[in-house]
């Protein structure tokens, strides 16, 4: 009699111990379970569940605290002051109108210098109405094809601009650079302040008190009322049209001469297609 109830004894102890269908299953597939879903798409819900902590994550990041919980401030401000650091710096700018011949001469004489941005092709002296090639050729408009300058004062000076464009074109004759002649074609400065103007007088000035010309200059200063840009096709002219004839005989002397004459304001490298 004791040996059966000993069997029994044991044969209750293992029914016991042994895990019943429901939770075989849930033991087997733990993803199920974190997933929630009885219906066996355990491996699509895990991965979007996952992907979902991913994205969530990688969007925001936990930001650094102090001992008292409080956001750390320190650590903002200099990642703000590290992104500023690399911010590259606008050059300076002035503008300078001018105008001594045809204009495609004046702007390629200029585009070499350091320091100058940009130069532009326009008019300058007369209203809205003629400023254009057409009308300005005319001579009767009171437009000179005048250049637009814009340059980074940093690095070259206005008055060393004038020395520049005093040496690279006739300012002794009247109404005239070369065959070029016409009022459109006068040597002129237009001054947009007091003080350019002044500066320009002393210059003018001290080249005829030197006799660096064999003749005064008769260059006009006129005050800068509204400068209006040139035709597409006027635009970087020479750099555009090497091989043109005007271009080599008329422009490119000139360019040769402020290369000669200002060899330390010279850009690196040239704009020009040579």
């Amino acid at each position: 009699m004791i040996r059966p109830l000993g069997l029994s004894i044991l044969l209750v102890m293992a029914l016991t111990l042994t895990p019943g269908c429901g939770e075989s299953s849930n033991a087997g597939s733990g993803a199920n379970t974190t997933g929630g879903n009885p219906t066996g798409s355990s491996a699509t819900n895990t991965g979007k569940n996952m992907n979902t902590t991913d994205v969530s994550t990688n969007k925001t990041d936990p930001q650094p605290k102090n001992a008292d919980g409080s956001a750390n401030k320190e650590d903002t401000t200099k990642k703000g002051d590290d992104t500023k650091k690399e911010e590259t710096p606008k050059p300076q700018q002035a503008v300078m109108v001018i105008a001594g011949g045809c204009f495609w001469c004046v702007e390629a004489v200029f585009e070499e210098l350091e320091g100058v941005i940009s130069a532009e092709s326009g008019y300058a002296g007369g209203t809205k109405e003629t400023a254009n090639y057409e009308a300005v050729c005319t001579g009767l408009t009171k437009h000179a094809e005048a250049v637009r300058i814009h340059y980074d004062p940093s690095k070259i000076s206005y008055e060393k601009l004038l020395a520049v464009h005093f040496a690279t074109h006739d300012p002794t004759t009247l109404n005239q650079q070369g065959a070029d002649k016409g009022p459109q074609y006068r040597s002129a400065i237009f001054f947009a302040s007091d003080e350019e103007k002044k500066v320009t007088e002393a210059m003018i000035d001290r080249l005829n008190e030197s006799g660096a010309f064999p003749r005064k200059i008769v260059t006009t200063l006129e005050p800068l009322t509204v400068f209006y840009l040139a035709e597409k096709d006027h635009q970087d002219f020479v750099c555009n049209n090497p091989l043109n004839g005007y271009v080599r005989g008329v422009a490119m002397p000139k360019v040769d001469k402020v290369r000669h004459k200002f060899k330390d304001e010279l850009k690196e490298k040239s704009p020009l297609k040579e």
